[in-house]
C-alpha cells in the first residue's frame, strides 16, 4: 500500500528504464502500490513536478536507453525552495509517502541527508563507472564495456591500416573498471586507469614494443588517469552541478607526448557519451528489474535509508552509510596481473 514518487538522478544510463519498470510491475502486482515519476532528478522532487507512472506507462521501456523521467545534476539542497519543509510539503500535496532515488554516489549523498531530514527515501545504485563499494556490480557497466570493446575492436583496423598508435580514451573518474574491462577483452596493449599512476617512459616502451613486432598499438586510458607530474585528473570543462570537475581530455594529452617520443604516428579518441547512450545490454536489462523489484519491497517494508545492492548474485539492502563516499577501486593485484602482459 501507498503512493511512491520515483527520480532518476546524475548522469544517464542504460537501465534505468528497467529499473522504472521492475518497480512499477511489482508494485501494482504484489503490493497494492501506486506511483509517480519525479521529472528530471531531485528538481522535480524540490519543485514538485511529477508524471504518472502505471502499468501502461512502463510497458515496453526495458529495452530504452536513458530515462523515461529525464535527469540532471541538480541537487536538492543548492536551491532556495529545496528544503526538508518545501519538499515535504509537495509530497503531501501529491499524496506522496516516499521517494526511490536511482542513481549515483552523489545522488545516494543527497538521498542519505534527506533521510537524515526526515524524508523517507531509499535508493538504487547506478552508475556506468561500476565504482560503488556497497555493491559488486551496477547496471549500465555491462552495456558501457560493450560500447567501449567495440570501440576498441574498430580502433584497432584503422590502426593497422596506418601503422598507428591508437589511444582510446574511456568514462572513470575515481576507478578504471571501463578501462580495464574494455582493455582487457580487447587485447589493449596498454591500459591506464586512475588507481596506478604510470609514468610517461613506461607507456612509450610498451608502445614501442608493440611496433617492433610490427604490430599497431593500442592504448585505453580512463578519464581519470594521471601522469606523476599530474596533480589532478585533467579538466578544463569547469564543475559539474554536484560541484565535481568534469573531466575529460587525457587522451588528447596523451597522443602527442607518445608520438613525440617514440616517433610513431599517435591519435586520441574520446568515447565519451557514447558510453552512456543507447539501448541497454540484456544483463543490464535484467539487473535492473531486479533492483526496481527489489525496492519495491523495500519500500513495502517501509525500510527507508537504504539501498539495493547486488552480492554475488543475491540483491540485499545495505544502509546509505556503506554506500556513500566509499569509492570501489581496482585491486592493484588484479591491475598487476592484467599489466603482466602490456606491450
Amino acid at each position: 500500500m501507498g503512493r511512491f514518487g520515483i527520480l532518476t538522478s546524475g548522469g544517464d544510463c542504460p537501465g534505468l528504464n528497467a529499473v522504472i519498470r521492475g518497480t512499477v510491475l511489482q508494485g501494482e502486482t504484489l503490493h497494492d502500490q501506486e506511483f509517480v515519476g519525479y521529472l528530471r532528478g531531485y528538481r522535480g522532487l524540490v519543485y514538485g513536478d511529477v508524471m504518472p507512472l502505471d502499468r501502461s506507462v512502463v510497458r515496453g521501456i526495458s529495452s530504452q536507453g536513458g530515462t523515461i523521467l529525464g535527469t540532471s545534476r541538480f541537487g536538492p539542497y543548492t536551491e532556495p525552495d529545496g528544503t526538508p519543509d518545501n519538499i515535504k510539503a509537495h509530497m503531501k500535496r501529491l499524496g506522496v509517502d516516499g521517494v526511490i532515488a536511482i542513481g549515483g554516489d552523489g545522488t545516494m549523498a543527497a538521498a542519505n541527508r534527506l533521510y537524515e531530514d526526515g524524508i523517507p527515501v531509499v535508493g538504487v545504485p547506478k552508475t556506468i563507472d561500476n565504482d560503488l563499494e556497497a555493491t559488486d556490480y551496477t547496471f549500465g557497466f555491462n552495456t558501457a564495456v560493450e560500447i567501449a570493446t567495440e570501440a576498441v575492436d574498430r580502433l584497432r583496423t584503422t590502426g593497422n591500416s596506418h601503422k598507428r598508435c591508437m589511444v582510446l580514451e574511456v568514462m572513470g573518474r575515481h576507478a578504471g573498471w571501463i578501462a580495464m574491462y574494455a582493455g582487457t577483452a580487447g587485447g589493449a596493449h596498454a591500459i591506464l586507469i586512475p588507481e596506478q599512476p604510470e609514468n610517461l617512459d613506461q607507456i612509450c616502451e610498451w608502445v614501442q614494443s608493440v611496433r617492433l613486432r610490427g604490430r599497431s598499438p593500442m592504448v585505453v586510458v580512463a578519464e581519470g588517469f594521471t601522469l606523476p607530474d599530474m596533480d589532478e585528473a585533467h579538466s578544463h570543462k569547469g564543475m559539474d552541478g554536484f560541484n565535481r570537475p568534469r573531466l575529460g581530455g587525457i587522451g588528447e594529452i596523451l597522443a602527442p607526448l607518445i608520438e613525440e617520443k617514440t616517433g610513431i604516428e599517435t591519435r586520441a579518441t574520446v568515447l565519451g557519451h557514447i558510453q552512456r547512450g543507447g539501448v541497454p545490454s540484456a544483463w543490464d536489462r535484467v539487473l535492473g528489474t531486479r533492483f526496481g523489484q527489489a525496492v519495491s519491497d523495500m519500500v513495502a517494508d517501509q525500510a527507508w535509508g537504504q539501498m539495493v545492492a547486488l552480492r554475488g548474485m543475491d540483491i540485499e539492502r545495505v544502509p546509505f552509510s556503506e554506500a556513500v563516499g566509499h569509492t570501489k577501486n581496482v585491486p592493484l593485484d588484479q591491475y598487476r596481473g592484467a599489466r603482466a602482459i602490456f606491450g
